[in-house]
């Protein structure tokens, strides 16, 4: 690990293409989510979202298993073992006829996916650290938003021509060239010299190990404050522009415009942080988090919906403030677990998503008629965050 290895930009690409298997995966689905109900017997509109969070779920969970593998047998071959996985859960997907084996296979998905998502930091870790590991993040990130942007109008074309299973086979012929580039074209990371032998005992303490760092601990809090946030955005933002606002197929372009926000804000972040450092941008991007969703309820507290360009302002804002947050709390968890950064990363992955689905699934129960209940999660959990910074804070005043 050295703090100056010359970033690659094939490395980059690879790594972001490694997350984006997993946002094509979320964010493609969005406009079928009505016809994959319809087509399975399924008529309850708050279900369709378990598509969403149940990947998520999946992800959590499934870190916990590949993060401490990949610290023991390398980086790579947990890649390949992870997207197996995730082609069973595409599989399942596309061949099912029932709701019920469709979450199955999502939270299959979601396992398979966690195993690139997750070592995808943790290389970056291998090789990376401080402000420019941030900056690394932030970049990486940058190019990962763009599947956000582009998925869901992607989606909406392979719904159009092919049904909502063209998708999922779309997203598989995506996921094998990624893997294949990755196979051919990547290094391992992780030396022989610096694994360590997977044992139950290992992995108890290195998870010991991880809640010594209380930073770590405090900014995994943070991230799945945020994240279980978005999540509801991202499992309702079909439900509120299709149905609330009634915009139909200009869902995909309406999304695709928020999505925008966050990749402009990682690209800003990753000119900022080397000057400002990760803990002052990423502190400040949750207060403003907290203060725009704060706003919305107090103008809108009626629980009226907004004109279309009112809340499509707020949501920019807030999603731009999220820009400044994802990489630079990965970033300042990992930090000091750089000893043991797959099973850092597959901690910081677990409770952070673990923590964001119920978040999700709670907050999301409400947004039926009004996209207020969605600003009031943002405004609780925008504020724990900013407790959560303050509290940092103080760590730090205590332990100079």
């Amino acid at each position: 690990m050295q703090k100056s290895t010359p970033i690659k930009v094939e490395f980059i690409a690879l790594m972001a293409l490694l997350m984006s298997i997993v946002a094509f995966s979320i964010d493609a689905l969005l406009p079928a989510l009505p016809a994959i109900g319809f087509d399975l017997g399924e008529t309850d509109l708050a279900k369709h979202q378990q598509l969403i969070t149940m990947i998520f779920l999946g992800l959590g969970f499934g870190q916990l298993l590949f993060g401490p593998l990949s610290d023991s047998y390398g980086r790579k071959p947990m890649v390949y073992i992870g997207f197996t996985v995730f082609v069973t859960g595409s599989v399942l997907c596309v061949t099912t006829k029932s709701f019920e084996l469709m979450i199955l296979g999502r939270i299959l998905q979601g396992i398979g996916l966690s195993s690139p998502r997750t070592i995808a930091i943790a290389m970056i870790r291998d090789l990376y650290s401080g402000d420019y590991m941030a900056k690394l993040l932030s970049i990486v990130v940058m190019f990962f938003i763009l599947i956000p942007i582009i998925a869901p109008s992607l989606g909406q074309f392979i719904l159009t021509y092919s049904g909502w299973r063209g998708i999922f086979n779309f997203n598989l012929i995506f996921g094998t060239l990624v893997i294949l580039w990755f196979g051919f074209r990547q290094p391992e990371t992780l030396i022989i010299e610096k694994r360590i032998p997977f044992k139950l005992s290992t992995f108890i303490s290195g998870t010991k190990t991880f809640f010594k760092f209380k930073k770590a601990v405090a900014f995994t809090l943070v991230s799945g404050f945020i994240t279980g946030s978005f999540m509801v955005y991202l499992s309702t933002s079909q439900h509120i522009f299709q149905v609330q606002y009634q915009l139909g197929d200009m869902f995909p372009y309406v999304f695709g415009s928020t999505a925008f926000a966050v990749g402009f804000a990682t690209f800003s972040n990753s000119q900022l942080v080397m000057r400002f450092g990760s803990y002052n941008i990423a502190f400040y991007a949750a207060i403003a988090y907290f203060l725009v969703s704060l706003l919305y309820v107090i103008l809108f507290y009626s629980g009226e919906n907004p004109h279309l360009y009112v809340i499509l302002t707020f949501f920019l804002l807030q999603f731009f403030a999220v820009g400044f947050l994802f990489g630079n709390l990965r970033s300042l968890a990992m930090e000091p677990l750089g000893h043991i950064a797959g099973i850092g990363a597959a901690l910081n992955g677990f409770i952070s998503t673990v923590l964001a689905v119920p978040i999700a699934g709670f907050i999301g129960s409400f947004v039926t008629t009004s996209a207020l209940p969605l600003f009031i999660g943002f405004t609780c959990f925008g504020l724990l965050s900013v407790i959560t910074f303050l509290i940092v804070k103080r760590i730090n005043l205590q332990e100079n």
